[in-house]
């Protein structure tokens, strides 16, 4: 099995600098056009995706449905954003102290309180990649920066927290495969 695993599209928030979380904001037209230009990138590739799961947000089902037109999409709620509680929507320029102190070191500092912590995070991802271990052909998950962060961290238990740090950009894709019934480790495939 091969797995990519795609960051949604830009919206307006991203470019505000929000932290939109579980809020549910569509593609702004630079996002729509950043999952074409990725759709058209696999399509090079010759990728076809056999099974396309997404997160229940707006934002990337709509990345999901440009990246796999005519495929059934199944959203998965595992793959939904981390949960900023009372941070949502902060402006990440003017935050908290506790907040920026978190976003500056993701690896060693606790999520405030309030937010889902990193490790719950990691566990939801992994439960999903679980449960896909043995599936064949080609699969698309389409989701979330922190949400893919929690992702490659499963995938990846040597990295110790460094995925965390890592900057993941608007339709980013990264791929995995298994063999034996074991996940490779995962690479940037290419980003928008």
């Amino acid at each position: 099995m091969t797995l990519y695993m795609i960051r949604h599209g830009q919206t307006v928030m991203n470019t505000r600098g929000a932290l939109q979380g579980r809020s549910d904001h569509p593609l702004n037209e630079k996002g729509k056009e950043q999952a074409e230009r990725a759709r058209r990138r696999f399509e090079e590739k010759g990728i076809v995706f056999d099974r396309v799961y997404t997160s229940p947000l707006r934002r990337a089902v709509q990345t999901a449905e440009i990246l796999a037109r005519g495929a059934d999409v199944i959203t998965d709620e595992r793959l939904i954003e981390m949960d900023y509680g009372p941070y949502e929507g902060l402006d990440l320029r003017s935050s908290p102290p506790e907040l920026m102190a978190f976003f500056r070191d993701l690896r060693n500092t606790p999520a405030p309180e309030g937010m889902e912590p990193l490790p719950e995070v990691t566990a939801r991802l992994g439960g999903l990649l679980e449960e896909l271990r043995d599936e064949r052909g080609s699969i698309l998950l389409s989701t979330h920066a922190i949400a893919m962060k929690g992702a490659l961290e499963y995938l990846t238990p040597d990295s110790r927290g460094g995925y965390w740090s890592k900057n993941i950009e608007n339709c980013a894709v990264y791929v995995t495969h298994t063999e034996a019934g074991k996940y490779s480790v995962p690479y940037e495939l290419f980003w928008s």
